[in-house]
């Protein structure tokens, strides 16, 4: 069954989603327990095939849909790039499926299957975009990934349906931006397939058809991964968004998106060419402005949620500039803050869902003394905290260090300026997290459910907490071994020269 590994990671909770409803209406918590299992079993296959694909030296495993043989047929590629975020995506979503049921526990068949059903399209749409093979498959998983994320953030409340429709209006420019990319590369080449692309785009890299096509793709997945000044709707959205749902949500959805921009950008167009030499600095320059603005606009802010939202608009920019240096360190800083920053951002989420489940508080200021109220928590808040900051032994510290490393091999050390400054940022408006829960004096907050366990919250939501929290400080610690076992075994061709 191994060799059909590939295609569990997406089937196995497709399938679970579409009989959601149905085991639903037989017994509200049925669908629900039938989606979680399913997404544990889409993480078991995921991790299967990294493991074969690191057990082979990094070779790619090619699974042909159908047995139809690509460029006709469509084909999942697993590389070890796109096995490891399998693997990371698929964990975010199985131990959020498991901190959401507490919130739903009290609900009807109706909304209890109807959150289940988008979340698990939602993990569909995150890991088919991240291992499909062919480019018009990536628009179907894109939006896939879309409709149910604008439905997860609408069902989350009062404010949640303008920012769901926000999202859904932007949302569509963008994937009809990636769309007509697709369109102007498959007019000259004639193919859908990112491989066979590659090969047939080589000689035609001069072209204008693929000059706008590049322009097209940078403007799609920015809207979608919210790079700036494409991030309008990204700060309602995750602040609105159903709390259940909401780490997932901010910590993978904009990680499919950027990973699609660099195998884009690095594995198809190749970055040794005028074209995305070009498009490059415009990334960067989008990713400075990002890093800035998305840090000071966070320091304003209030709403623990909001802030956590511009600060994503500053670590996108971290990934942008990565991919804007055109280097290897920059290559490896980018893709590895991917992976820490949706470890990073999902515990914050998670922690912040605790609150709001016990206390229903998002105010920065109203949370004086939690530290003695919800401990799982406030270790998790810490050990994200200081790794958003940088500071070893984090994970965070290792994606800022290889991103130094990319700007001073390529010589643009003004981006080395950017990074300690949006780092300076960052410590004051998290140190503020920290002071506010360990150091200011106790707030009276008023608690709208009781705590089930000494933990202060319900073992569903402490396990997550607590795992998230130990993962931040584990990846910092195999930040090494994933840099030379995984990323380095998947190196675009233009670095292996």
């Amino acid at each position: 069954m191994t060799q059909h590994a590939p295609v569990f990671i997406v089937l196995l909770p497709l399938t679970a989603a579409l009989l959601c409803m149905l085991f639903s209406r037989i017994h509200r918590h049925l669908g629900g327990w039938i989606v979680l299992a399913s997404i544990a079993a889409s993480f078991a296959s995921a991790c299967t095939v990294l493991q074969q694909v690191v057990a082979s030296g990094g070779k790619a495993i090619h699974y042909w849909m159908g047995g139809w043989a690509p460029p006709i047929g469509i084909e999942f590629v697993l590389d070890p790039l796109n096995s490891i975020l399998a693997v990371v995506i698929s964990f975010i979503a199985l131990v959020s499926c498991l901190f959401s049921r507490p919130f739903l526990k009290d609900e009807d068949w109706i909304h209890i299957g109807g959150f289940y059903t988008l979340f698990g399209l939602l993990e569909v749409g995150l890991t088919g975009m991240i291992i499909t093979g062919d480019m018009f498959n990536l628009y179907v998983y894109l939006e896939i990934m879309s409709l149910s994320g604008y439905g997860l953030i609408a069902i989350g409340g009062r404010k949640s349906t303008l920012a769901a429709f926000r999202y859904l209006l932007i949302g569509t420019i963008g994937a009809s931006f990636y769309l007509l990319g697709v369109g102007y590369l498959y007019s000259i080449t004639g193919t859908l397939n990112m491989a066979d692309m590659a090969q047939r785009i080589a000689p035609l890299i001069t072209s204008p058809l693929v000059a706008m096509a590049v322009g097209c793709f940078i403007i799609g997945f920015g809207i979608k991964m919210a790079l700036f000044p494409l991030h309008g709707w990204q700060p309602d959205a995750y602040t609105f968004s159903h709390p259940g749902a909401a780490a997932f949500i901010a910590g993978c959805m904009s990680k499919a998106p950027a990973y699609a921009l660099i195998r884009f950008l690095y594995f198809i167009f190749r970055v040794d060419n005028p074209v995305v030499s070009h498009a490059l600095d415009f990334i960067g320059i989008m990713g400075i402005a990002g890093m800035l603005i998305g840090s000071v606009m966070a320091l304003a802010q209030y709403d623990f949620r909001r802030m956590l939202a511009y600060s994503s608009v500053a670590q996108i920019g971290y990934i942008a500039i990565g991919v804007a240096m055109g280097n290897m360190y920059g290559y490896i800083g980018a893709v590895l803050h991917i992976i820490n920053h949706a470890f990073m951002k999902s515990a914050l989420f998670l922690v912040i869902g605790g609150i709001v489940y016990r206390f229903g508080e998002v105010n920065l200021y109203r949370l004086g003394g939690l530290n003695k109220k919800m401990a799982i928590s406030t270790m998790t808040v810490t050990f994200a905290a200081l790794s958003m900051i940088g500071l070893p032994p984090m994970c965070g510290f290792f994606s800022k260090w290889y991103l130094l490393l990319g700007a001073y091999s390529g010589k643009q050390y003004f981006y080395i300026v950017i990074l300690v400054i949006s780092s300076l940022l960052n410590a004051i408006y998290f140190f503020r997290i920290i002071e506010q829960m360990f150091v200011e004096r106790e707030a009276s907050l008023t608690e709208i459910r009781r705590p089930e366990t000494k933990l202060g919250l319900p073992i569903e939501m402490c396990i997550p907490l607590f795992v998230m929290g130990i993962g931040i400080l584990a990846l910092g610690f195999m930040s090494s071994s994933i840099v030379t076992e995984v990323i380095k075994l998947g190196l675009p061709e233009v670095f292996l020269k």
